[in-house]
């Protein structure tokens, strides 16, 4: 409706033709249509070559993933075989955090973002996927989101590392991907599917007191590091008289 509205100011008196509206509607529609045909093709091609790079299927294998993400995955990982460990493998992807250090404490960063950013984006949007259909991810996402007041990406960036070291575990052994619940049994897509949204669902009040956790977080954070570099930065104990500095030291007494 606003649409019509603005498309009615800037067509005033009546004065729109409709037969030129309908040629420009009609180009752009045979654009879209151009456009879905090559994309149909890309997305058949792109299956036959994952096909015979993973015929056991193993990326597709994981939870909530279609042939074209696990593609998007395998082609820009490549052979995790080549890692010599796991912790290789999340590196690798740029989702480990970043260990800040100041004084004598250390904390967690944001992602170091090292490695391909075509591969970190598409696990990263794995891993929203993967969350509604394993329950042992979307737990773990309420639990960074509700408990811990995680902001979305931060959440989704954990489990995006749990997902590709998963999907590279089950390479290295040549097995598929388990669906399984939190108490370890073996379950369908469906039941999966099921528990994630009647289990773990986040409503908008979950996610306004992660906001204020957030805040408040923040604010401690910041009283931590600002008292940190006044301690740094505070005087010697003692008299400036009992500890005289180097340049004192060098300057001659006068007689």
């Amino acid at each position: 409706m606003e649409a019509a509205r603005e498309t009615l100011r800037l067509w005033p008196d009546g004065l729109l033709g409709h037969a030129e509206l309908a040629e420009d509607i009609a180009a752009e529609a045979q654009l879209a249509d151009h456009l879905n045909t090559q994309i149909t093709a890309l997305e058949d091609r792109i299956a036959v070559l994952y096909d015979e790079a993973d015929p056991g299927q193993i990326m597709a294998s994981g939870p909530g993933l279609g042939v074209i993400t696990a593609a998007g995955i395998l082609g820009r990982l490549g052979d995790p075989n080549r890692f010599t460990s796991l912790a290789a493998v999340r590196s690798f992807t740029g989702l480990v955090p970043r260990i800040s250090q100041s004084g004598l404490t250390g904390r967690h960063g944001p992602p170091t973002r090292a490695g391909d950013p075509g591969l970190r984006e598409t696990v990263f949007k794995a891993a929203d996927l993967a969350r509604h259909v394993d329950p042992t991810l979307a737990s773990r996402y309420h639990d960074l989101v509700v408990s811990k007041g995680k902001h979305h990406n931060s959440a989704l960036c954990t489990l995006a590392a749990m997902l590709i070291t998963r999907l590279a575990a089950c390479w290295r052994n040549g097995t598929r991907y388990e669906l399984r619940h939190t108490d370890g049994h073996e379950i369908t897509e469906a039941e999966g599917r099921t528990i994630c949204a009647t289990r773990y669902k986040i409503d908008k009040a979950d996610r306004a007191k992660t906001v204020i956790h957030r805040r408040s977080q923040r604010l401690k954070d910041t009283t931590t590091s600002r008292r940190e570099k006044e301690s740094l930065s505070a005087p010697a104990a003692g008299s400036s008289a009992s500890h005289p500095t180097n340049a004192a030291r060098r300057t001659p007494q006068r007689t």
